[in-house]
């Protein structure tokens, strides 16, 4: 593929650490202009318009045209990035953008936040109710312990698909990192949206769910790794209640990975349950940590702070992946 002139090592650094920080002060773009939102609408398109026959095909079909929809993005960013004329901050900023459009710390973070707080002010029913526009399952029975207990799996398992895994695609494919960034983001929304198992989604989604498998292996297991590190920093500086044990999370992550339906999801989820010494339990699908007990809000906030130093340590390793292979 061609480009008048590819970004070099800094570049792509300062890019990187520019999305960071737009991340962290603005969130999240508003739709309208939000590339992830655009290809949810294509996604929205297609399955809108499922055939009676040939699901498998037409779900191949789906994944491909959005997959090449989110390089064309990428290409288009990168190219207008490379032009003589467009001054270097400029192209520096867009890039940066769109980057950050492909991850989401502040907002993961924010989530969890807006359910513990509720549960502080023991307004169940409204933790519940916001509960349920982050995780698929029925909340309307869940209890204290149940409502913690989806809010750390799912902020523990979108460590991997919303912030781990775009990063490192980034860093390894260098020039043309921002493409690959979105070849996994667009895989990511594919498997959101038609990835389920259900009668509706079970072939149309076939390849868009086993797709993100593959490309979420490497990451979510190095997820582990990182958040025993960020465990291990947590825990250095925060001893309000209980201090997070950062071996555990490293044992557990590994030993406890694989008892999740999902061969990924596992990984995070069992190494923030280690962390903490708590019980994650996803009611007849699968339980983490069967000897602990259910997590609390003081759980959920431990949690918060993990994911929020793990993934600033996402951002050191992917520079430093780029350093090393580009430089």
């Amino acid at each position: 593929m061609i480009l008048p002139v590819q970004p070099d090592v800094s570049e792509l650094v300062i890019v990187l650490l520019l999305a960071y920080l737009i991340d962290l002060i603005f969130c999240e773009p508003p739709a309208s202009v939000h590339p992830v939102v655009w290809m949810g609408k294509l996604i929205g398109f297609f399955k809108k318009n499922v055939p009676g026959t040939y699901k498998k095909l037409y779900g191949i079909l789906t994944a491909l045209v959005t997959i090449l929809f989110g390089c064309l993005i990428g290409y288009s960013v990168l190219y207008f990035m490379s032009l003589d004329i467009i001054p270097s901050i400029l192209g520096y900023i867009v890039a940066a953008y769109f980057l950050k459009a492909t991850f989401a710390i502040r907002c993961l973070y924010g989530a969890a936040d807006e359910v513990r707080e509720e549960l502080d002010l023991r307004n169940i029913d409204a933790a519940r109710q916001k509960l349920s526009m982050y995780v698929s399952r029925n909340t309307t029975e869940l209890d204290e312990g149940h409502v913690s207990s989806a809010i750390i799996e799912t902020t523990s398992e979108n460590y991997v698909d919303g912030i781990l895994s775009p990063l490192l695609f980034y860093a390894f494919f260098g020039p043309f990192g921002l493409m690959a960034a979105y070849v996994f983001k667009a895989t990511s929304t594919l498997d959101s949206m038609i990835g389920y198992t259900d009668e509706r989604h079970r072939e149309f989604g076939w390849f868009s769910a086993k797709l993100d498998d593959v490309l979420n292996w490497i990451p979510a297991r190095v997820s582990v790794l990182l958040l025993s590190v960020s465990t291990f920093v947590v825990s250095v500086f925060y001893r309000e209640v209980k201090v997070p044990d950062y071996k555990s999370a490293l044992n557990r992550g590994f030993k406890e990975g694989l008892n999740t339906p999902s061969p990924n999801s596992g990984f995070p989820m069992a190494s923030i349950a280690g962390a903490l010494n708590i019980k994650l339990e996803k009611p007849g699908t699968y339980i983490l940590g069967h000897a602990y007990s259910y997590p609390t809000s003081e759980d959920i906030k431990l949690t918060s702070w993990i994911i929020l130093v793990a993934s600033l340590f996402a951002i050191v390793v992917s520079s430093f992946v780029l350093i090393c292979l580009y430089l």
